[in-house]
């Protein structure tokens, strides 16, 4: 199946409890949480306090994906807060193995990103240590930007590399319902969406996500339903 993680960077910040639970109450499988440092990109979101904050508005699994340099110091912190999953950037440190490990370690699923630029080459030497690979298909910082198609290539490969492996494969930037359907074809089977999943208020998430899950099951001809 695939799965729709809303990303939280596109709810109204003023409400973001009940943006959590309307999102996961419209159908949102996972619950995506984009940490930024002003400093690894070019915008600030949210730290450990707020994953821990968001928490007991919903049991929905919190994909916290870190868009920070360096990262190690703070994945205790993250896993503390109600994290779930954890994505670390191939990009982010010299030693990605050891941030791997040390997700594994607290007892949560590890990821892996890369950037639009960056090959999938890069992560072969860890994908032992990994649970799902993120590809991003627009440069990190800022939601609402387009959707870059030369990332499907990366998303190609990346399935290719894990092929024989239960590693997921996740897309994240510029994701709508006509771009979910290539990247499904390409190999995705977790489809990050911002503005297109909050998009209208609570009243419209229900058929902004089901928008997306269609067009990813018809393309890939995958089951369509909720995970």
């Amino acid at each position: 199946m695939t799965v729709i993680a809303p990303s939280i960077l596109a709810a109204d910040f003023a409400r973001l409890g009940e943006e959590t639970r309307a999102i996961a109450e419209a159908g949102a499988d996972w619950i995506h949480l984009d940490v930024m440092d002003g400093h690894f990109v070019p915008n600030i979101s949210f730290g450990p306090a707020i994953v821990k904050a968001l928490r007991p508005w919903t049991d929905k699994l919190f994909d916290v994906h870190l868009m920070i340099a360096p990262a190690d110091p703070y994945l205790a912190a993250f896993a503390e807060a109600g994290a779930d999953a954890i994505t670390v950037h191939v990009e982010a440190g010299p030693h990605i193995h050891r941030s791997l490990q040390t997700i594994r370690a607290l007892g949560k699923r590890a990821g892996v990103a890369l950037n639009p630029g960056t090959p999938a080459s890069l992560i072969e030497p860890v994908l032992d240590m990994v649970d799902l690979v993120l590809v991003m298909t627009v440069n990190p910082g800022f939601g609402g930007q387009s959707f870059i198609g030369s990332a499907l290539e990366t998303v190609s490969r990346v399935k290719a590399l894990t092929a024989g492996r239960t590693i997921g494969i996740s897309v994240d930037g510029g994701v709508t319902p006509e771009t979910a359907g290539p990247a499904a074809a390409a190999g995705a089977d977790i489809l990050v969406a911002g503005s297109a999943a909050f998009k209208g208020g609570p009243a419209e998430y229900g058929k902004n996500i089901a928008a997306i899950r269609e067009a990813a099951a018809t393309a890939t001809g995958r089951d369509g339903a909720r995970c």
